[in-house]
């Protein structure tokens, strides 16, 4: 007995899934790795402005 085929589906409509799976991996993969580089930007940008911030409330001022 097959597990993955037990005749309710063919093996035409997994090929095409495969097909569709590989197709758009890439696409999938990129938008993962453009979300997940923007939150690490943001996270440096609000540290930096945080210890910026600190600094300049503390006296210190940086630029002038």
């Amino acid at each position: 007995m097959n597990v993955f085929n037990n005749g309710h589906m063919n093996d035409s409509r997994v090929i095409d899934t495969i097909s569709k799976l590989e197709k758009y991996m890439p696409l999938m993969f990129g938008l993962l790795i453009a979300f997940l580089a923007g939150k690490a930007l943001k996270k440096v940008f609000w540290t930096a402005f945080g210890m910026y911030m600190a600094l300049h409330y503390s006296g210190i001022h940086l630029f002038g």
